[in-house]
């Protein structure tokens, strides 16, 4: 709440709009938060925590200049897995996030660290775990934009057992592939 335009306002003694206007001015990026946000995401969490919920939330990219939901995942576990005073286990979040969701989609060979089961998974320092400021680059056709926030605190992803990512820096490993809905399949 404090690096909300409001918080920044009532810290500096201005009108609100005033430092709208600056943060516009210096060409900042601005978050802005949907869903009747009232300062309190304890709705949300609760919501997290109900045996019937389950990710899915996706536009396929098409808001990529104007939304970033790729940081959610460190989001949930450096934040209401860790830093909230009333928080969710960290288990319950990653269950979420992975088997979860992967069942309901009829991806049954994901979600577990099994045999039989595909070797994917994040190695993550948790403590260390937290967002940068979220910024715009232009690496689409056309100099299309997106906006991307990236992550500390993921030491290595893996991929069907191949690191595709250590410390941040992608390998060049690509070993996954497209997947259809409703396939039953690796």
């Amino acid at each position: 709440a404090g690096d909300s335009v409001m918080g920044v306002a009532e810290q500096r003694g201005e009108h609100h709009l005033d430092v709208l206007m600056d943060t516009l001015a210096e060409q900042r990026q601005i978050l802005f938060f949907f869903s009747g946000y009232d300062g309190d995401l304890s709705p949300f969490f609760d919501a997290i925590a109900r045996d019937d919920s389950v990710f899915g939330l996706s536009d396929g990219g098409a808001h990529c200049g104007v939304l970033c939901d790729a940081s959610v995942p460190t989001y949930l576990m450096s934040y209401v897995a860790r830093d909230r005073a009333e928080k969710l286990p960290v288990e319950l979040i990653v269950n979420r996030m992975t088997r979860n969701t992967a069942s309901l989609y009829g991806l049954n060979d994901r979600g577990l660290i099994a045999p039989g089961y595909l070797a994917d998974m994040n190695i993550i320092d948790f403590e260390a775990l937290s967002l940068l400021a979220p910024e715009m680059v232009y690496d689409l056709p056309r100099n299309g934009k997106r906006l991307i926030q990236k992550a500390r605190g993921y030491t290595a992803t893996i991929k069907r057992g191949e690191f595709t990512f250590e410390n941040g820096i992608a390998t060049g490993t690509m070993p996954g592939r497209l997947l259809r809905g409703g396939t039953d399949c690796c």
